[in-house]
């Protein structure tokens, strides 16, 4: 299998269509300012170009790593050392028997929101308790992430 970098790309900049609309005003973003002691006079103070050119990099690196969560024939192309090429001929019947099964929008979604529900989620929790922030804050970010990585998982498993 290759690695389709224009579907993860697709995938990181999805964040930002994400972000735009949950962090409106008029659905998570005032709640979220509050929460987070932000003021749009602090906003206007930020480099954002690079703000989001550096989500963009990031949602990247998550793309890469949930490509290997929500495409199970990664699973295969790892039992043969990663080089299909030096397979033995199983594999290549394997991949003709299995190769498209799985692959699709709903399925990417699932194990996106899987992934979201236990990685993203109990990562921004863990730090949200650390830095002292509400449960509103956790869930605002937490919930964000969730519904990107569904996104994420869903570009990536259908077109990649």
């Amino acid at each position: 299998m290759e690695i389709n970098f224009l579907a993860l790309l697709v995938a990181a900049v999805s964040t930002l269509l994400v972000g735009f609309v949950w962090y409106h005003p008029k659905v998570f973003g005032t709640i979220w300012m509050k929460e987070a002691g932000m003021t749009e006079d602090i906003m206007k103070t930020r480099n954002m170009s690079l703000i989001f050119g550096m989500a963009v990099f990031y949602a990247f690196l998550i793309a890469m790593t949930l490509q290997f969560l929500v495409i199970h024939q990664w699973g295969a192309v790892s039992m043969v050392g990663g080089d299909p090429a030096l397979a033995k001929p199983s594999y290549a019947n394997f991949m003709a028997d299995y190769g498209t099964v799985f692959r699709t929008f709903k399925h990417g979604l699932l194990h996106g929101f899987i992934a979201g529900l236990f990685l993203a989620l109990p990562i921004i929790g863990t730090n949200a308790l650390f830095e002292k922030r509400s449960w509103k804050y956790t869930l605002i970010n937490g919930g964000f992430w969730i519904v990107c990585f569904m996104l994420m998982g869903g570009i990536i498993c259908a077109w990649a």
